[in-house]
């Protein structure tokens, strides 16, 4: 009787007790897999990348011919073709690695509270005002006129990989200016040279200190 009484005890212990999970490890992963199905599709890509992997995106690029002629071709909207305007303009017939350092300078600028925050705008910043264009061939007078398909294909490319966001910019050191080595305009004697890279040289401005 002692024992069929210990047996009643427990079993009602048992029915008072909340119910606890049977498999801890089976329903954290069901609520893993519920959050996941709430995450868009390319976000979800991305946090199932390895984090090893992920940080290995920014360590792919080559600076040759030969790496960027098998990447896809370069696409994209409104960013995508001022960049790659500008590259075919300011730097077609620059290295592979003298391309990418002016689209760095472009990109920089961008982020950059000095000047416009988009890419067209800092393209085309001062256009149509003497004096003040920061690109030369937006105001030459010439028309924008691609002769040169091969080229243009080549800096549509860097133009694409550069406006991914997992490039790197380590070539000019957060320049934001860059000039020709045949030129030597005035601001560059009081800039910081970051670079030269094939046919121009790259600066960063000065850092500003607070006045009293």
């Amino acid at each position: 009787m002692m024992k069929i009484a210990a047996h009643l005890l427990i079993a009602s212990l048992l029915l008072a007790t909340p119910a606890v999970a049977q498999n801890p490890m089976a329903d954290a992963m069901d609520a893993e897999q519920s959050a996941m199905r709430s995450v868009p599709q390319g976000r979800l890509a991305a946090l199932l990348k390895a984090p090893e992997a992920a940080a290995s995106d920014a360590l792919k690029i080559t600076y040759s011919r030969d790496w960027l002629a098998r990447q896809p071709a370069g696409k994209g909207g409104d960013s995508f073709r001022c960049l790659a305007e500008a590259l075919y303009f300011e730097a077609r017939g620059e290295s592979v690695k003298g391309q990418f350092a002016v689209a760095e300078v472009i990109l920089n600028r961008v982020d950059s509270p000095d000047f416009p925050n988009s890419v067209c705008g800092v393209i085309n910043q001062g256009t149509g005002r003497k004096f003040a264009c920061q690109f030369t061939y937006t105001c030459d007078g010439r028309a924008e006129t691609i002769s040169e398909p091969r080229a243009y294909a080549r800096v549509a490319k860097v133009a694409a990989i550069m406006l991914d966001e997992a490039s790197p910019r380590a070539l000019t050191e957060g320049a934001t200016y860059y000039h020709t080595r045949h030129v030597s305009p005035r601001w560059s004697r009081s800039f910081d040279r970051t670079a030269s890279i094939g046919v121009h040289e790259f600066y960063r401005a000065p850092t500003r200190t607070a006045s009293n």
